[in-house]
């Protein structure tokens, strides 16, 4: 397949695309920076440019691109930031390839299982409805923004991922350096469910779902066991070999992190992946302590 992919450089698009390339695809990254080696293609979602010409021919595209939810405190211009980074590159990306002839086959498009917003502790799989708050309206908004190239007739899904668990970027990382000197420990009250997935899974699921042809609409990208975050906490400290024990006050989570502390970090979002299990995909870590020693290989 010739499949397009954006965000490259992140987290998950770095370790997807030489998984796709090791796989024999042809792959073409999109990025604001003027090209510098064969398969790379120029776009300004910001300014609505991108060539329909140098995407000819793809099979897919992978969308993952978007300004960091958690890299920045959240002010109004930030959370500007983050919505307009979605909805512009989406929208650009899904109406250009509806332009194309033929058209891809899928479309996948990042989203987050932020959509739901705060769930408590009741399961919620791909049915559940939108919640309220910021991050919900944003997942909704990013999603109706790939509407051109549902119209069109191309396959799409909406990726909506959760934690994904990995050394090299995220949440994880940036827990871990207080996790192995000891300092480590719940966030909040640690009963709120949290959802995650292993950077394998993840980019295994988003593989899988190119070639999943029965599969639409909202895919979760979770793996089976969302636990309680105290649960998380417990568990990441007996993989570094450390106590966890040591609470962050919901108060100091809210005074160092703004509004992100009430929406990213202590709603309670209990995620099973119901489509992705229905379609047949295997987890390689379905267990959080499986997923942790993968992370910390």
């Amino acid at each position: 397949m010739k499949i397009a992919v954006t965000g490259a450089s992140g987290l998950i698009g770095s370790h997807l695309v030489p998984v796709l390339r090791a796989g024999g695809h042809q792959v073409l990254t999109l990025s604001r920076r003027a090209p510098r080696q064969p398969g790379e293609v120029q776009w300004h979602p910001e300014e609505g440019r991108l060539d329909a010409a140098a995407l000819a021919g793809v099979d897919a595209a992978v969308h993952l691109a978007g300004a960091g939810i958690a890299d920045k405190r959240w002010s109004d211009a930030y959370k500007q930031t983050v919505l307009r980074s979605r909805i512009e590159g989406t929208r650009l990306l899904a109406t250009t390839l509806a332009t194309l002839d033929p058209l891809p086959k899928v479309l996948l498009s990042g989203s987050a299982i932020g959509y739901y917003g705060d769930a408590g502790s009741r399961t919620i799989d791909e049915d559940a409805p939108a919640g309220s708050g910021f991050l919900a309206d944003v997942c909704v908004a990013w999603e109706k923004a790939t509407e051109p190239a549902e119209r069109a007739g191309i396959r799409v899904c909406h990726l909506r991922t959760g934690i994904v668990l990995s050394n090299a970027g995220g949440a994880l990382a940036k827990q871990l350096p207080l996790y192995k000197i000891g300092l480590g420990g719940p966030l909040g009250s640690g009963r709120q469910y949290q959802s995650w997935i292993s950077l394998d899974d993840e980019v295994g699921a988003i593989h899988f779902l190119l070639t999943a042809e029965g599969v639409h609409g909202p895919v979760n990208l979770t793996a089976p066991s969302p636990l309680p975050q105290r649960d998380f906490a417990t568990a990441l400290g007996a993989a570094v070999r450390r106590p966890a024990v040591l609470p962050t006050p919901a108060l100091a989570l809210r005074l160092a992190l703004g509004e992100f502390a009430d929406e990213g970090l202590l709603v309670g979002q209990r995620v099973l992946p119901a489509a992705l299990r229905k379609a047949g995909y295997a987890f390689l870590h379905p267990t959080l302590p499986e997923a942790l020693s993968a992370a910390l290989a």
